[in-house]
């Protein structure tokens, strides 16, 4: 028998103030210099290291995260087999390259902590190469009712502490290949999500059923810690026949709400949310914004209707909350929710129809979360409009809809962050193809002229020798892959009409600039299964692109838009990894880089606005991370975040044990060989040193021999054990020896 669950009335929050409780954790909040004074303390995840060791031409490149709440003053350290290879602690950066490592190598690092040296990684060693391989298992495929077959395709992904162990898991949707627009009538095959661990284990899959329709506009989905008992849960939209992680299915299995068209105009829509490590439905509720009237959203079959984005926000400046929307043309419905004990509850409801229809029309296909008025808490940057975190509206610039849009602190002399967008509709816009606004007030700072829809735009500091980001919008014949354009520096200063790919943007190699992530091909059509991913430098002198990478073997995603699975910074330093799918879906493959960089950068995962970024990095048109604070050439140090870590590990205090070291007496030529041991039920032994007058011995088999011989009078047996918290133990021993072969007494 097939078991399935009744999702309910989602419960509602009394006034948009109150605060969701948290699950009992253990917060960590360390002291760090520069916080923002009187800032809110954000719950954030827990992180590991990560770190990574990669096989190069000059020897093994070694990488490692500095954490948020790191103490500027941190000191590292890194072990090749057992022995300490760096002389001084680490301070400028949080890479290095052992010049003498070779495959067979396994490293550590540690840090100073507290005037200890704590090791902060467990051992690991070098890949082959600068990518890592997670094998997946794609889906079967399948026929329509109307006979189309069809396949499936790894397409977007998302991160999240699944486990609680301080490592990252994947969370993938699968696509199949016959998924739709909105625009386009038909049947589509079912959408997956799978977890992975990054060994390649598969923890679940859930499966959202016939009656949630596949294509970039449906499913948007959530990875976050929701609850903060330091597990990520996941939340998206599901239906009817819905099959979570642990086989349960949601609502009635038997229902098939799809028309003759394909569509799903019909039938219960629920919000639910996983457990992130079984996959399993944690709780359902109706889906808010609902349907309504089918025409009441500017269209009768549908396109409109459905189109849904979703983020992560933390509203009270504490904890997380989900943002799911519906719509953003005729009228446009933001919720917002909180998982508390166990169960959804509504938190506000902004409604485009209640506030006036000037609200209307002003989404884009992405949004963007952040504190864009300093109050601590964030706002959803929702195109061209802003909603502040009690879901009432901050402002309206009127301007329209868009399709690309990133947020950031794109000019660093200014107080505040920017938004830099592209709009569609020049009538809305006022003839403005881009524009450069203030996030908090919505005052536009310069535009760049347009005469038709623009839809492609980025943003990044790409030319170190203009203050802050430079953006740029397409032009020409504005196509999507149109290197005709206008390329602007952070005030506006016109620098030509020379730009590089209006795609993604990575920082990748050494230096603070950010490169260009596009996709190579030589045929269009191949975009519709995907192309070739490309990594290039832009060069400010000739205004040009110049390759640095090319990603054979795998495939970029979405058709045009050419982007990863997902980027993001996800292991070594603040440098952010990329991940395609291989060309014959059989894996995943995270890309990092192998550049020595001089920079030492908190990771970018603990910054507010980078790691909400990466949670709705795969809404609808994908568009690549932003930080809170400008990261580029003349950047002024970042001030820590106001963070605590929930669930984090409590540092051992217990000393080292060591055995074996006693007073002995012996005949100088009867020889003596001790057994000392150290254990540390706690932290674990990190070294053991053992010396007899002076000298350091080496063990064999476990046990070590005193050279005695030839020796006469009291001489010590030294045992010093480290563990991997930095504590020490010392134990000394008197060792007499005397002439002959007397037994010891």
């Amino acid at each position: 028998m097939v078991s399935f669950v009744h999702p309910r009335t989602p419960r509602q929050v009394l006034g948009a103030a109150a605060v969701a409780a948290v699950a009992a954790a253990t917060l960590v909040v360390m002291p760090v210099s520069a916080a923002p004074e009187n800032a809110p303390i954000r719950q954030v995840e827990h992180l590991d290291r990560a770190p990574v060791a990669v096989m190069t031409e000059g020897g093994v490149y070694i990488g490692w995260r500095m954490l948020g709440l790191d103490a500027d003053s941190i000191g590292f350290h890194v072990y090749r087999d057992g022995v300490r290879i760096t002389d001084t602690p680490i301070t400028g950066s949080t890479n290095l390259l052992d010049a003498e490592g070779t495959s067979a190598s396994v490293y550590r690092v540690t840090a100073l902590i507290d005037q200890r040296e704590v090791t902060v990684t467990d051992e690991f060693t070098p890949w082959g190469d600068q990518s890592l391989d997670i094998p997946l298992q794609r889906p079967a495929g399948g026929t329509t009712p109307t006979g189309e077959a069809y396949e499936y395709e790894a397409n977007d992904a998302s991160v999240g502490d699944l486990d609680g162990d301080g490592e990252y898991e994947i969370v993938l949707k699968w696509n199949p290949t016959n998924a739709k627009d909105n625009s386009r009538s038909g049947y589509t095959g079912n959408v997956y999500l799978d977890a992975y661990k990054l060994d390649g284990t598969r923890l679940w899959q859930i499966d959202l059923g016939r009656n949630i329709r596949a294509g970039a506009h449906y499913t948007q989905f959530q990875v976050f810690d929701y609850d903060g008992d330091g597990r990520a849960e996941v939340a998206m939209k599901t239906a009817d026949a819905t099959v979570d992680g642990a086989g349960t299915v949601i609502g009635d299995p038997a229902a098939d709400h799809r028309n003759t068209s394909g569509y799903v105009l019909t039938g219960p829509e629920y919000l639910t949310v996983f457990e992130g490590t079984t996959g399993a439905a944690l709780d359902s509720v109706d889906y808010v914004p609902a349907r309504g009237t089918l025409s009441s959203w500017g269209d009768t079959y549908g396109n409109r209707m459905d189109r849904f984005l979703a983020g992560t926000a933390y509203l009270d400046g504490e904890t997380p909350s989900m943002i799911f929307s519906r719509g953003y043309y005729s009228k446009t419905y933001i919720a917002a929710f909180d998982f508390v004990d166990g169960q959804i509850e509504e938190r506000w409801l902004f409604d485009s129809t209640a506030v006036g229809s000037q609200f209307a029309g002003q989404g884009n296909h992405n949004l963007s979360i952040a504190d864009v008025d300093a109050d601590g808490a964030d706002e959803i940057v929702f195109g061209s409009m802003t909603i502040d975190d009690d879901g009432t509206p901050l402002y309206n610039t009127g301007l329209g809809h868009g399709d690309a849009m990133h947020v950031t602190d794109h000019i660093p002399s200014r107080d505040g962050l920017e938004v830099f967008s592209v709009h569609e509709s020049m009538p809305s816009s006022g003839q403005r193809a881009a524009t450069m606004r203030d996030a908090a007030t919505g005052e536009i700072l310069w535009s760049i002229p347009g005469a038709r829809d623009t839809g492609r735009g980025a943003a990044g500091d790409i030319d170190p020798t203009h203050e802050g980001n430079e953006a740029w919008a397409i032009g020409g014949t504005y196509k999507y892959n149109s290197k005709v354009g206008s390329l602007r520096a952070a005030d506006g200063t016109d620098l030509g009409t020379s730009i590089p790919a209006a795609n993604f943007l990575t920082w990748w190699d050494g230096d603070l600039l950010r490169e260009v992530t596009d996709h190579d091909y030589t045929d269009p059509a191949e975009l519709a299964t995907g192309a070739t991913p490309t990594i290039s430098k832009w060069n400010w002198e000739s205004s040009t692109e110049e390759r640095l990478l090319t990603l054979d073997g795998t495939l970029t995603g979405n058709g045009t838009k050419g982007n990863p699975a997902l980027q993001a910074d996800l292991f070594g330093d603040w440098r952010e990894e990329l991940v395609y799918r291989s060309a014959d879906h059989s894996s995943l493959k995270i890309f990092t880089t192998t550049d020595i960089t001089e920079h030492r950068i908190r990771t970018l995962m603990h910054d507010p606005v980078y790691r909400l970024g990466v949670a709705w990095q795969n809404t609808a048109y994908n568009q690549p991370p932003h930080t809170s604070f400008f990261l580029g050439e003349g950047m002024e140090a970042p001030p820590a975040p106001s963070i605590a870590y929930v669930n984090a590990p409590v540092a051992d205090e217990t000393a080292p044990l060591v055995t074996g070291v006693k007073d002995t007496k012996v005949g100088a030529k009867r020889g003596l060989v001790v057994d000392v041991q150290a254990e540390d039920a706690e932290s674990g032994i990190r070294s053991l040193t053992v010396s007899f007058d002076g000298q350091e011995l080496t063990a064999v088999n476990g046990r070590y021999e005193l050279p005695i011989e030839g020796l006469k009078g009291s001489f010590e047996l030294t045992a010093t054990a480290v563990n991997h918290a930095g504590i020490e133990t010392t134990v000394t021993a008197e060792i007499t020896v005397r002439p002959g072969n007397g037994k010891p007494q």
